[in-house]
């Protein structure tokens, strides 16, 4: 029997991996999200193409990768991988320490952005507050 692709899970488990709370993907997505819509939409089987593009954009994670991405067949080939008394892991020409890397630099920019959206939510406060 094949097993068969699950995205939401796969949405969570990318959005996870990059440390991203299902807040903050709902900010990115618009005015229309809330955490509640983003746990929803983790839990279906399919989502609808044009807003898997939506969250690659805000991810910067390939819609290939919600479409296509199967643990078990991962688990499997790296398992096969340290099987076979490999030095090291590359499936598909993926470079893992690179990632990592691209992934903390995304993270950073993200919490900087967040930062700054404080700041000016409290100076905005702030300004409302003295008028």
């Amino acid at each position: 029997m094949e097993q068969k692709i699950h995205q939401g899970r796969n949405v969570k488990r990318f959005r996870e991996m990059l440390g991203i709370k299902q807040e903050a993907l709902a900010l990115d997505l618009g005015d229309d999200w809330n955490q509640k819509k983003i746990s929803l939409l983790e839990q279906k089987d399919v989502i609808d193409e044009n807003l898997l593009k939506a969250i690659s954009k805000t991810l910067k994670i390939p819609v290939e990768a919600f479409q296509n991405f199967d643990e078990e067949q991962a688990v499997n080939i790296i398992a096969s991988t340290f099987n076979d008394n490999a030095t090291g892991v590359i499936v598909n020409n993926y470079n893992p320490i690179e990632k990592i890397i691209q992934l903390h630099e995304e993270k950073i920019a993200l919490y900087e952005r967040m930062l700054k959206e404080k700041d000016e939510m409290m100076n905005r406060l702030q300004n409302h507050i003295n008028r």
